[in-house]
């Protein structure tokens, strides 16, 4: 299992955490999403087909924006 840990610009509230998590869970091969909006962090448990590619793509098609 790969993992993948995010700063996330954008994690302001429980609306916004619920959306990023729901749209990381319908990614096929997510197993875990754990959001912590007090450190704006998201950290992701994948198995293929998810690559980090497509969990980047679906945080910022949110209206996140992830931190390098």
């Amino acid at each position: 299992m790969n993992q993948v840990h995010y700063n996330v610009s954008g994690l302001i509230n429980n609306p916004v955490k619920t959306q990023v998590k729901n749209v990381l869970e319908e990614i096929d091969g997510v197993q875990k999403v754990n959001i912590d909006l007090g450190r704006s962090t998201v950290e992701v448990h994948y198995n293929d087909p998810a690559d980090d590619c497509s969990i980047r793509n679906a945080i910022e098609h949110v209206g996140c924006k992830v931190n390098d």
